[in-house]
């Protein structure tokens, strides 16, 4: 009997979420022995042409890792998608963005003008930027096109199945893999983690006092935190309340408050808006400058709510005011 044929595949992205897929260690060995794995380009030599070959749906299980911001990564997540029968966004990029999804509040012309131009370190008297097309010495020079903004998977192609995280973790790759091989998926559009949020296991939940009263809003790098209280009780802001469980406590477990990696909990769209919501009610404010004084305790609110997931938030993006 044919071992179902497995795609993993890189776009835009640091690299952590193929180096998570590493880290399932001697699990690893098991898999490769159970599927045929037809293409993995940070680990083996396949070609792309090769995969064009293969008919339709001939691949079971396609793993893409990293968000979409040019036109080569779109065009390797169609060719995925058309040859797959499932395919997985895996980690934090590819679900909601990730951290290069920030480069939404800006704009692409600005992002060009800083790296290619006016960064300290650049020498550019001409002023070149990159070019689709370019000839040089009769030569034909092509490159991805660059677009105007990060986008999740699922903004370009139809996604079956979600795996969050940066990266996710062993845990939760070996269970995402034995379902696939074992025909034992829920349905299609889940997300592969716990549906409940990441305070409902944290050990530092049964020490939040009964009402909590925020009357400072402290940094993690300004304070010496308890290592065993809720941040939000040492007025510290952590994205636990609103965000996935599943990633395994990994940063609290180093005394670092949630950032969100893990994604919105079941049933929310937007998970920055639903920590606005609930920080709201525990500032303890008796008036308008009260108010203001601790919201100006929070340095970059937009990065910090949304530094995974702004593609995917309904702030998406920098609005740019359209030319007349």
């Amino acid at each position: 009997m044919a071992k179902p044929k497995v795609a993993i595949c890189w776009l835009g992205g640091c690299g952590g979420c193929d180096e998570a897929v590493v880290d399932i260690n001697e699990v690893l060995l098991s898999v490769a022995g159970a599927v045929d794995l037809v293409l993995w380009p940070v680990a083996l030599d396949f070609k792309y042409h090769s995969i064009e070959a293969m008919k339709d749906g001939e691949i079971a299980l396609s793993i893409i890792n990293g968000h979409i911001r040019n036109s080569e990564q779109e065009e390797v997540a169609e060719l995925l998608r058309k040859k797959s029968q499932i395919v997985l966004a895996f980690g934090a990029c590819a679900c909601f963005g990730g951290t290069p999804g920030l480069a939404n509040l800006t704009t692409k012309e600005d992002i060009f003008d800083w790296v290619y131009k006016n960064a300290p370190t650049v020498i550019n008297p001409k002023g070149n930027v990159p070019k689709t097309h370019s000839r040089i010495n009769g030569k034909d020079l092509t490159l991805p096109e660059f677009y105007g903004q990060v986008q999740a998977l699922k903004d370009v192609i139809d996604v079956d199945y979600y795996l969050p995280g940066c990266p996710p973790p062993p845990h939760l790759i070996i269970a995402a893999i034995s379902a696939v091989i074992e025909n034992k998926l829920p349905p299609k559009g889940s997300t592969l983690a716990p549906h409940r949020s990441l305070c409902d296991s944290c050990t530092r939940n049964k020490t939040k006092p009964e009402r909590m009263a925020i009357t400072e809003i402290k940094r993690i790098h300004e304070v010496e935190a308890n290592p065993d209280t809720c941040f939000l009780a040492q007025g510290i802001l952590c994205l636990g309340p609103a965000t996935r469980d599943g990633c395994g406590e990994a940063c609290m477990n180093i005394n670092i408050p949630c950032r969100g990696c893990f994604g919105p909990v079941e049933g929310v769209v937007d998970s920055g808006a639903k920590y606005i919501s609930a920080l709201a009610s525990i500032l303890d404010v008796q008036t308008d400058a009260d108010m203001n004084r601790l919201t100006d305790q929070i340095k970059d609110l937009a990065g910090y709510l949304y530094r995974f997931s702004l593609p995917t938030s309904i702030l998406k993006k920098k609005r740019v005011k359209e030319l007349a």
